[in-house]
Formats: C-alpha cells, structure tokens, sequence
C-alpha cells in the first residue's frame, strides 16, 4: 500500500515540477531572462526595450530600456531564480511567474516602474504599476512610449527602408 502511494506521490510531484524552472538566471533584457538555457519572458510585463529611450520629467533622453534591464539585474544579483510557466508567452515564447529571494519579479519591476503591466494578459500587476504611477517612479518620473508601440513604430521603420 505505501509504495502504490510513494510511487504516486513521485509521479504527481514530476508533473508539477516540470512547469517549474529554477536556478540561476542571466538577464537578457528587462522582461526577459534566461534560466537553465530556457529564456523565460516575465509573466504580465512588458519592460521598455533595451535600445530605448525615455525623457526624465526635466526632458532628458535617457536609456531607461537599459535602466530597466539594470534594475533587473541588480535584483536578481546572483540569487537563485525560481519560474512557474504560464500561459502568455506569446509566439514561441515561454513565460513565466519569477521569484527570488521569495519576491515575484514581475510585480517588482511593474513598482518600481520598469515595466508596464500588460493588461491583455493578467490583470495581477495593475496595482503596482498604480503604485509607480502614483510615486512618478522609474519611466513613470517622466513621459515614455510603450514598449509594444516602440516595438511596433521599429518594425514600420525597418520595413519601409527595406522597400
């Protein structure tokens, strides 16, 4: 009866395990990093590119794409990175709800005002994007395209010399 059950148990605990990623992660860009050779998009996010720029309250360009994939870093600093995949990843993309030292990622980066929630795909990070908002943290201390519509105007840009 017990090894039925230990047998069950083993197998329960590999399925669940196998949505799960953990380990040390490298950034690649402020929503994105990469964990045991898996590049995990942050669930619910969508941080300024890393080649773009924002304007500080006073109308300085800066990298704030950059600044974001910094602040990621920094937090991350070498601590081991634990993911749940979920669903959202886009087009070939694995996504994930990130954690280190017990802190979700994606709600910390949405703070401190290095990404944006993306609304289309949970509604879990509007309040700490609110909370950025409401502080004028991070892109929120000064005026910023969003990250889809920068992608977006890139892609117009490109296809047009292309022609």
């Amino acid at each position: 009866m017990i090894r039925p059950m230990l047998a069950l148990l083993l197998l329960c605990g590999s399925a669940a395990a196998a949505g799960t990623i953990s380990g040390p992660a490298t950034v690649i860009d402020g929503d994105t990093i990469e964990v045991q050779g898996t590049r995990i998009h942050l669930y619910g996010i969508d941080a300024p590119e890393t080649a773009q720029s924002c304007e500080t309250a006073s109308g300085l360009e800066y990298r704030c794409g950059r600044e974001a994939e910094q602040a990621l870093r920094a937090r991350i600093a070498g601590g081991v990175v634990t993911c749940e995949r979920r669903e959202g990843g886009g087009a070939g993309r694995v996504a994930g709800v990130c954690h280190v030292h017990g802190e979700d990622l994606s709600a910390w980066m949405a703070a401190q005002g290095h990404a944006l929630a993306s609304r289309h795909v949970t509604a879990s990070y509007v309040r700490q994007e609110g909370q950025a908002w409401a502080t004028r943290r991070g892109i929120w201390a000064g005026t910023f395209e969003k990250p889809a519509d920068w992608r977006q105007d890139r892609r117009r840009v490109e296809a047009s010399a292309a022609d």
